[in-house]
């Protein structure tokens, strides 16, 4: 809970028991899962009608895309679509009486999910980044013009609060999460409070299961004394205000950190998203739950009518419960702060920006594609697509960059240049990048096996190779790689829409 200092569990997947104390923050509720809102919005706009039209382009509100930066991602770097979902602390408009603070304070985000739709329009991943993880934000636009500086090792949600305004910086969030995947973000959707509460109310509650009891002492760590009893232990139906405080439930449960509260978020958008579609979308349930929705969202301008908003929806219409999956970054404990794992992180989105499910599967939409899980062995190398590289010797062994090359050339790539690298004990090879060029470069290190990726400052992609390449010359381009796999860690922890309400509800 906002306002306490908290001990962190083990760090996960190998990494040495790390535990520290969170700096102190200031006291608020939070909603960290407003995923359940756009999601839902989504599902019930599935089976809208025209009548519902001119109702919701009244509603929906838009942010300035002013601040998006210039330096993205390619557009046609996945044929999917890509939707960032940024929960909102905002303090304005009636939402100080749900979450806590002050109406002058600073907008916050502790929660935001990307949701990939796969190009086939049958799947969809919705990926959650932890609000403590550490990354590289790039430079932002100030309420006054000017931009920030890039921010290396910093915590996530500080893109959001960029610029310190009551309504916060989505256009940061967007910028920061095309820099850390290298995928573009199509749209982008902000939830506040009062969005999530008046859902759950229109639904009629959402049914949660909890493993334990909970009483007010673990929503309120600073409490002497258990408190009254807030929730049972097993299956209950939860809506409004209790429902907020559900979703921001973290201690009293597992080790109490924000990644077993991810877990149990997952299991409630599950759990809403089958109500909404139980409940069938007639013209009585659909109008309150479309205006719940677009009242405390606020959107893109690419979103920003009600006949963007509902082409997009009638997009999804054929994406199922089971095919509905929620995943967390691969992540592990840095201290006090959360890191990514690498190359798991990048094995991910190169998943999504090649439109392959999490159980390996092709959701391309193209007629006769395979999964990774059972190649075809006389498939043909992916193509270099032209993508511009220069090919330096980080090694003694004569004539290894005229080597790799010819390799590269004959896959598709463009050699602008061969030259020795300034050292030459480069032990493993190096992909570097510039801006913008994340994916492209990820098609290259495909063809050199346990490549490094590095973003420079400096345009263009060059490859510098290493040891490895020299042992291992033929683990280059003339093999015909196969998709990069999702790691198990992924793919084991995922959750499906329509799984067991009660089943992996905590880390720790």
């Amino acid at each position: 809970m906002a306002g306490t200092r908290e001990q962190l569990s083990p760090a996960r997947r190998g990494g040495s028991a790390r535990s520290a104390a969170r700096s102190p923050r200031p006291r608020r509720s939070r909603v960290r899962f407003t995923l359940a809102i756009a999601l839902s919005l989504l599902v019930l706009l599935t089976g809208g009608a025209g009548w519902v039209y001119l109702k919701l382009g009244g509603d929906i509100n838009t942010f300035s895309s002013d601040g998006i930066s210039g330096d993205r991602p390619d557009a046609d770097a996945s044929k999917g679509e890509n939707v960032l979902v940024i929960g909102s602390d905002a303090r304005t408009g009636g939402n100080e009486a749900l979450g806590g603070g002050d109406k002058g304070d600073i907008g916050r985000s502790d929660t935001a999910f990307l949701l990939h739709v796969y190009a086939d329009h049958r799947n969809a991943v919705a990926v959650s980044v932890p609000r403590d993880t550490l990354v590289t934000i790039p430079p932002c636009k100030l309420p006054d013009g000017s931009w920030t500086r890039t921010r290396p090792d910093t915590m996530f949600n500080a893109a959001y609060s960029t610029g310190e305004t009551a309504r916060g910086n989505p256009a940061c969030t967007q910028n920061t999460v095309e820099k850390l995947t290298g995928l573009r973000v199509d749209h982008t959707v902000v939830v506040d409070f009062k969005g999530f509460a008046a859902l759950t109310d229109v639904v009629g509650g959402v049914t949660v299961c909890l493993p334990q009891p909970i009483h007010q002492g673990d929503l309120n760590p600073h409490r002497t004394t258990p408190g009254k009893l807030l929730f049972p232990r097993g299956e209950q139906k939860v809506s409004g205000q209790k429902a907020l405080d559900y979703v921001r439930l973290r201690h009293g449960i597992g080790d109490g950190s924000d990644i077993g509260r991810i877990k149990r978020q997952q299991a409630f958008v599950g759990s809403l998203i089958k109500k909404v579609r139980s409940d069938g979308l007639t013209p009585t349930k659909l109008l309150p739950l479309a205006n719940a929705a677009t009242r405390s969202m606020t959107v893109d301008p690419g979103l920003g009518s009600a006949d963007k908003l509902l082409s997009f929806a009638m997009s999804l219409k054929n994406i199922d419960l089971h095919n509905t999956k929620f995943v967390t970054i691969p992540w592990r404990y840095e201290g006090s702060r959360v890191a990514v794992v690498e190359p798991d992180a990048d094995a991910l989105w190169a998943s999504l920006r090649d439109d392959r499910t999490i159980d390996g599967k092709d959701a391309s939409g193209k007629k006769g594609a395979r999964s990774s899980a059972s190649p075809a062995p006389s498939a043909a190398p992916s193509p270099g697509d032209g993508i511009r590289v220069t090919v330096y010797n980080g090694t003694t062994v004569m004539g290894l960059a005229a080597q790799a090359a010819r390799t590269l050339e004959g896959d598709g790539f463009t050699v602008t240049g061969t030259a020795t690298a300034s050292t030459h004990d480069q032990a493993t090879t190096l992909i570097q990048y510039g801006p913008g060029e994340k994916a492209r470069a990820g098609t290259l290190a495909q063809r050199f096996p346990g490549a490094r990726l590095e973003e420079t400052s400096t345009t263009g992609i060059r490859a510098i190779l290493g040891q490895d390449y020299a042992d291992h010359p033929s683990a280059d381009a003339t093999a015909s790689p196969e998709p990069t796999a999702v790691p198990s860690e992924v793919s084991d922890d995922a959750r499906s829409a329509d799984d067991n309400l009660c089943s992996n509800l905590s880390y720790g």
